[in-house]
């Protein structure tokens, strides 16, 4: 009887677990393809009717895939079904009211809810991952249109609410009713910090919520740009850091 030698018989090392894909794959690039659409067919809209009907189609897959983006969980799911479908109603129906109704202006503030619900959802989404991959940058991505979006509804009410709250330039304009279409151009360069010539906030409330978005133009891409240089540089993270303080050096 001879002993076996301990190298004919070596101790398997358990492998390290597989990492998970994360969940949300293709979610926030599908919706920032919806995003996307929905700005380039716009000037169409007014112009043709298969181009209106076209927008609607966008807008609801806009709605469609936010909820999926968000519906990692059952309950936000089912809260994000039940903003959804007002706002659905509101990218409908109400896309060329020009004077809308009670119930008009209950789904534009319903709308906005949504998109603010988005927004809290994704941004911490993407940023409670240690690591940043494409999924981050078009998830900080949606974020920062569904920003422009969401204030442009918020001007629209304003208009409404208080219809001089915005001075447009008949120069700079062909048509003196302001529509949405406008309030998306003014939300982005007021977001893009370039501005908007030939619209100009008047009312204290319409320049309030102009400095507002400035601000958080500027921050959210200050913000952004220092999350993904920490991510992707060697060395403890201090995102990390900050969400496990105990870990000790």
């Amino acid at each position: 009887m001879s002993d076996a030698s301990p190298l004919e018989h070596p101790i398997p090392v358990p492998s390290a677990p597989a990492v998970p894909p994360p969940p949300s794959t293709r979610r926030y690039m599908l919706l920032f393809i919806f995003l996307l659409a929905s700005l380039v067919l716009y000037p169409f809209a007014d112009n043709s009717t298969s181009g209106y009907y076209m927008l609607r189609v966008i807008g609801s897959g806009v709605i469609l895939f936010s909820i999926y983006a968000v519906g990692y969980r059952r309950s936000l799911l089912i809260f994000a079904i039940l903003l959804g479908a007002p706002a659905m109603a509101q990218h409908i129906w109400l896309l060329k009211a020009a004077n809308p109704s009670i119930l008009a202006m209950s789904n534009i503030v319903l709308s906005f809810c949504f998109d603010v619900f988005v927004v809290c959802v994704v941004l911490k989404r993407i940023f409670a991952r240690d690591h940043s991959n494409s999924e981050t940058i078009f998830g900080a991505l949606c974020i920062y249109l569904l920003v422009g979006f969401s204030f442009a509804s918020v001007f629209h009410l304003v208009s409404v609410v208080r219809p001089n709250a915005f001075y447009f330039d008949p120069h700079a304009n062909f048509h003196t009713v302001p529509d949405r279409l406008d309030f998306i151009y003014y939300s982005f360069g007021t977001l893009t910090s370039l501005g908007a010539p030939g619209i100009t906030p008047v009312s204290a409330h319409a320049r309030s919520l102009t400095i507002v978005e400035a601000i958080l133009g500027v921050l959210f891409l200050a913000v952004f740009v220092s999350r993904l240089m920490d991510a992707y540089r060697s060395g403890p993270s201090l995102w990390r850091n900050e969400r496990h303080p105990t870990h000790k050096q």
